[in-house]
Order: structure tokens, then C-alpha cells, then sequence
């Protein structure tokens, strides 16, 4: 398993460094002192697990996750235990409280390898981070079932949650999966896994409804390609 180190402090990357030495099964990809950086690595490195500062200069872990269209799994490390319980909303493997000791940091990464394959078999592309206020979340794009423009803002539907994200539909159209998604409206983008009923409109167009209650008017000119999609 490659991992990534990210953390302001370099005797924190280096004492985790040392920690990770009794662990040959995961391999080091990298250390990183800040966001910039880290958003710069991950990019490029593609780990597949990060061990995760919060507090750091400029945007903090959190910050950071959000700025990636994909994630991988994460370890949040940090000397503050306030945000232990926001850690574990968002899904993460862990919580490691500075300074680690090596039997966390084995418990850690047991949780890492449990959750690993189903991650690998699934891709870290397919993951994205969220961010609403104080909420967050990590999301498989497959449990997303609608979103809806609102400006420069989108919101995301998944199971009863509402987030807005700071992503316009137009970015993230560009990364979702156009055999999974479709654009239904100007508005719209909809999971076609997730298509409970379809009904005729009067404007010669189509109504969708999805299996969250959500209805979308698609115009005669999208009703086509649905159709042609859905071989309807």
C-alpha cells in the first residue's frame, strides 16, 4: 500500500517515518508540508492511503480533501482531539492523537488493509470528499442521485443528505462518468442507476423521477438523447 505523508512539521513526518518502518507492507510515496504541496503529490503519486495533518498553514486537512476530485483513504493525524469525532463523520479509517504510538499506528493500518480492497476494487476516483459548514463526508459517486446547479454552486443529493459544494455543474459534469450520468437540464445531472419511473410530458419532453422522490423535467431536445441512451 503507498502512502503519503502529510503534515507541517518535519519531526512529525519523520517520527512517522520511523513508525512506519516496522510496517514493509506499506511503502512510503512521499512526504508533504502543506496543502499546496500535498494536492501537488497526490496528483502525481496517486497513494493510496494519506496520513493526514489538520491544523497546517493555509488550508487545513479538511480544505485539502475537498480540493481533490478523488481520495484515497485517509489517516487523520493531529495533537488536537476536538476533531476526533468530525474524523470518524466523514468516514475516515482513523484517528491517530499526536504522538503516535506504534500499536495505534498497527491498529491503523489493519483498518486500512480491511478497507483497502474494497477501495482498490472500486477506484479512489470514485470517492470525493464533501463539505457543508461543519458536515462532511466521503461520497461514492454511485450514492450520488441527482445534482442540481445553484449558481456557481452545485448540490449534491445522496441518501437524505443536501450538501452545497463550491464545484459549478459544468466542473463536475467533466469528471463524472457519462455511461453512469446524464445531463437532464441546463440544472441537472442525474444517476441513470437511480431512474425509478419515466412519464410523458407536455412539452414533449420527458419527467423523470428517481428512486429519491426527486423529479427532473428533461426538454424535448434532452428527451432524445435520453431516449437514444436508454434505447426507449
Amino acid at each position: 500500500m503507498t502512502a503519503l505523508i502529510v503534515d507541517d512539521e518535519r519531526l512529525a513526518r519523520a517520527e512517522l517515518r520511523r513508525l512506519l518502518a516496522a510496517h514493509p507492507e506499506v511503502e512510503i510515496a512521499g512526504g508533504a508540508r502543506d496543502a499546496a504541496e500535498a494536492a501537488e503529490m497526490t496528483a502525481r503519486l496517486r497513494p493510496e492511503l494519506l496520513f493526514l495533518d489538520i491544523q497546517m498553514p493555509g488550508r487545513n486537512g479538511f480544505e485539502f480533501l475537498e480540493s481533490l476530485d478523488g481520495v484515497p483513504l485517509v489517516i487523520f493525524t493531529t495533537a488536537y482531539d476536538e476533531y476526533a469525532l468530525r474524523a470518524f463523520e466523514v468516514s475516515a479509517v482513523d484517528y491517530l492523537l499526536k504522538p503516535v504510538t506504534a500499536p495505534r499506528l498497527a491498529a491503523a493500518l489493519e483498518r486500512a488493509r480491511r478497507r483497502g480492497g474494497t477501495v482498490r476494487a472500486a477506484g479512489p476516483r470514485d470517492r470525493i470528499f464533501v463539505k457543508d459548514g461543519e458536515r462532511c463526508w466521503f461520497v461514492r459517486l454511485g450514492e450520488i442521485t441527482l445534482l442540481e446547479s445553484e449558481g456557481n454552486y452545485t448540490r449534491l443529493y445522496f441518501g437524505a443528505n443536501r450538501p452545497l459544494v463550491a464545484r459549478s455543474l459544468n466542473y463536475l459534469e467533466e469528471r463524472l462518468n457519462p455511461a453512469e450520468f446524464f445531463r437532464a437540464s441546463r440544472k441537472h445531472i442525474l444517476n441513470l442507476r437511480r431512474v425509478a419511473a419515466i412519464d410523458p410530458w407536455p412539452s414533449g419532453g420527458l419527467l423523470v423521477k428517481l428512486d429519491n422522490g426527486c423529479e427532473v423535467e428533461m426538454s424535448r431536445r434532452q428527451s432524445q438523447r435520453f431516449r437514444e441512451l436508454m434505447s426507449l
